[in-house]
């Protein structure tokens, strides 16, 4: 059982899940972990694998188990709030129409695919005075938020520069982005909008007062392409000759390697690849399915390397860099540079300070409440976005929440990268159309 202490005077809340995936799945744990404090009491999937595992975690009466979530609109309002964690293209409406019930609403990142959509939820939100929280869960990570205290109480003097690094992670990235959900950005979105949310968002955060100006951004699909299909290769991994000399061997990533199935695991990734796995089911899903096709032989089109720039107010930058070549598996790494010191944070843990003046360096360790929770997820965040989350439904408290506005400021900065990139330009925030 969890080992974080509560607050008992916050009342229970009830939430409905709708999209019982990974991150559906995820955020309900809070109510296995946390029962007086959350209580799942619908689910809406149109997946009966999916919407049963919830159902029977949660102990939900069949009347309360729908396969399209418009169902559960239709019924009179029987929650506090709703979970929206359904595809990427599948957020908006969901969104809005709940919003018109009365429920408050976590919804999984990003918010919409389209600026527009992004826009019409917000108005939504506030034309319902409801409560909305966004997955952007390093925003309630305790690193980013030292970082932002540090900021804010001066420690570093005036903010100047952020470098901030996205480490994707080689692995991660062929599952997601070469074969999995998000593949292509006419099945989801841009690699931008569905990885680096998370990180745009921090930078428009710290930056805090100044605002973002114009953007700019560069990107490609260098290596997984056919161009780089090895000699001998086969179109899919279990019949390939080349395969155990191959980094992205889906053999050893979902069958052999630490994260398979032989090695007893039954979480992620081999759950995204089968509902159920284990050796047979996850092998005839890798000779039929889209993961156990070759990275180089497969129909993605999104980037796996990009990098943003920039230009806030009173001349402040700052860089985003995402890759997908890289040994961490998005452990980020952050460095603030300021007048009077610079603050680091690698593999988004402990948080360091050295002051220019007294040419000292601090240290502010963290220690994460989501030991002894099913929340680890993250590095823990999926947990205090939830806590978040439940204390402002609770406590009918939006501060315990990122704002709508500046969530949807930071959306829009990465629709302008992405079209920065496709178009070729500096992008103007005042006078470009989103």
């Amino acid at each position: 059982m969890a080992t974080h202490k509560t607050d008992k005077a916050d009342k229970q809340i009830t939430v409905i899940v709708i999209g019982a995936g990974n991150r559906g799945t995820v955020y309900s744990n809070y109510a296995v972990d946390f029962p007086e404090r959350l209580k799942v009491v619908g689910v809406a999937d149109p997946r009966k694998f999916r919407r049963t595992l919830i159902q029977k975690n949660h102990n939900i009466p069949d009347d309360k188990v729908f396969e399209d979530w418009e169902d559960v609109v239709k019924q009179d309002k029987f929650a506090d709030a709703v979970i929206i964690a359904t595809p990427d293209r599948c957020h908006r409406e969901p969104a809005i129409q709940c919003a018109d019930k009365g429920y408050h609403i976590l919804l999984e990142k990003p918010m919409d695919v389209t600026a527009a959509g992004c826009k019409a939820i917000v108005e939504a939100v506030k034309r319902n005075n409801v409560l909305l929280g966004v997955g952007h869960v390093l925003h309630y990570f305790p690193p980013a938020m030292t970082i932002k205290r540090l900021i804010d109480e001066g420690a570093i003097g005036e903010v100047i520069n952020i470098q901030h690094l996205e480490p994707v992670g080689w692995g991660h990235f062929a599952h997601s982005f070469v074969r999995g959900n998000w593949h292509r950005e006419d099945d989801s979105c841009f690699v931008l909008l569905a990885k680096c949310g998370h990180d745009i968002d921090l930078i428009h955060w710290w930056m805090g007062k100044h605002k973002c100006l114009k953007v700019s951004s560069f990107g490609s699909l260098a290596h997984f392409n056919k161009e780089h299909k090895p000699e001998g290769a086969a179109s899919r991994c279990l019949d390939c000759s080349v395969e155990s000399k191959c980094a992205y061997s889906a053999k050893q990533m979902y069958l052999d390697g630490p994260f398979g199935v032989r090695m007893g695991n039954e979480g992620w990734p081999v759950t995204a690849v089968v509902d159920n796995p284990n050796v047979e089911t996850v092998t005839e899903a890798l000779r039929t399915g889209p993961y156990g096709k070759c990275v180089y032989d497969t129909d993605n089109d999104v980037c796996d390397n990009q990098v943003v720039n920039f230009s806030f107010s009173e001349g402040r930058t700052a860089t985003l860099s995402m890759v997908a070549f890289t040994e961490k598996l998005c452990t980020r790494s952050v460095k603030v540079f300021g007048t009077k010191g610079e603050i680091q944070c690698l593999n988004f843990n402990e948080v360091t300070l050295f002051d220019f003046v007294t040419r000292k360096t601090s240290k502010y360790p963290f220690i994460s409440g989501a030991h002894g929770t099913r929340m680890t997820g993250h590095g823990g965040a999926d947990f205090y976005i939830m806590d978040a989350f439940v204390k402002a439904v609770a406590r009918n408290d939006p501060s315990f929440l990122c704002t709508a506005a500046n969530t949807l400021e930071s959306h829009l900065l990465t629709f302008a990268a992405e079209k920065s990139r496709l178009e070729g330009k500096i992008i103007s925030m005042e006078t470009d159309t989103l």
